[in-house]
């Protein structure tokens, strides 16, 4: 029977930089996901690299170091991850001071840049002039998120980690122990490991739920539409100033026992409208949030591409109408923005890595620091970010 040291759970952006990077430090690991071809966040992120929003010293450092991996992951990884450096544009609303929305951005080191309703369109010229009263821009990391992944996922094949795509049942505790957590349970086999690391993104809470660990980390239901490949093109990403997610999401979190009943919805969607254009000519419109308890719930697509379209049209009207393919997955995040990372308290060998805010940041730097604090190296910011509170 095979012992692995590592059995990382999920292949997107965190298990498959997380399994790398363990693989790297000299653990033996399996990579698990259930699906070939993802369907998951990161396979219909926007794929942005905000290494300038970092507001305290914890994500300041992150966001230096991300900017160090991003230099030479191409390299490392032997692969065109598609990292370049963009213009983010972040529109004001026509009805909205924008110089009162600038101050809102003035706890940040680097501070974006107020530009007139001339100057935004000057950069943009597919804005709509009527629908903003200006706009913040500042210069933007961006990858192409499914070509950054199966870089990882390679490169780790490379270097002697294994990867099952299976669907996990179960995660098994040791023989009269259920706080001992040692293997994986799928659909065709049990899988044996020292230790356990949890990175399915939003299904994270409903599997640890399932084997009896209780943790908050919770999941929205993020609503887009992928465009093919177009001749028209963007020449900047494009997000609201005023983001209305990270609200929606302390919102969402004030009452944790809510989150363990199906079926309800804890506060109103809201739709943050943006867009990104990837280097094949493929577009990416944006998203609609949603606080649904059950992960499986039905959404309407019809009434949400129709809401959706409605509001990319208002500010990107040559978008707005362009054929394309709505798509729904989870998100995860935590109740303080933080990442939840670390062994899971009253539990032995199960870990969490989930929960990122802003994953095309903070994992690359964040797994690496990781698998270097589990092989014994002391790391100041992984001794405060592991579970917070739980």
């Amino acid at each position: 029977m095979k012992v692995y040291d590592w059995i990382v759970v999920g292949a997107g952006i965190t298990g498959a930089t997380l399994a790398y990077e363990l693989a790297k430090t000299g653990f033996s690991v399996l990579l698990l996901d259930q699906n070939q071809t993802p369907q998951n966040a990161t396979r219909y992120s926007y794929g942005g690299v905000a290494y300038w929003s970092g507001t305290t010293p914890i994500t300041q450092q992150l966001c230096e170091d991300a900017i160090a991996r991003y230099q030479i992951l191409p390299q490392e990884l032997d692969t065109d991850i598609q990292f370049r450096e963009l213009d983010l544009l972040l529109t004001i609303p026509a009805d909205t001071d924008p110089k009162l929305t600038a101050t809102s951005y003035s706890h940040l080191n680097t501070q974006p840049h107020l530009l007139s309703i001339q100057e935004a369109c000057e950069l943009e010229p597919l804005l709509n002039k009527n629908a903003i009263s200006g706009a913040l821009t500042i210069k933007h990391g961006h990858i192409q998120p499914e070509k950054i992944t199966q870089a990882y996922i390679q490169a780790f094949l490379r270097i002697g980690g294994e990867i099952q795509f299976d669907q996990v049942l179960e995660l098994t505790p040791a023989l009269m122990n259920e706080k001992v957590f040692r293997g994986v349970n799928t659909i065709k086999a049990t899988f044996h490991s020292d230790k356990i690391a949890i990175c399915t993104g939003g299904l994270s809470r409903k599997l640890l739920k399932s084997a009896g660990i209780p943790i908050k980390v919770y999941f929205s239901h993020a609503e887009i539409i992928e465009i093919p490949p177009v001749n028209l093109r963007l020449n900047t990403l494009i997000a609201p100033a005023n983001l209305q997610r990270f609200q929606l999401e302390i919102e969402s979190t004030k009452v944790d026992q809510l989150w363990d009943e199906f079926g309800n919805e804890l506060v109103p969607p809201i739709l943050d409208a943006g867009a990104v254009q990837f280097l094949d000519g493929s577009l990416r419109l944006g998203q609609i949030t949603r606080i649904l308890t059950d992960p499986h719930a039905q959404i309407n697509s019809e009434e949400s591409e129709k809401w959706l379209r409605t509001k990319i049209m208002n500010i990107l009207p040559d978008l707005g109408n362009l054929s394309g393919n709505y798509h729904h997955c989870l998100v995860a995040f935590s109740k303080d923005k933080l990442p939840l990372i670390g062994a899971i308290p009253e539990f032995e060998h199960i870990y969490i890595f989930s929960g990122f805010t802003s994953p095309f940041v903070f994992v690359p730097p964040l797994a690496q620091r990781f698998a270097q604090f589990v092989s014994g190296q002391e790391d100041e910011i992984i001794n405060q970010l592991v579970i917070r509170n739980y």
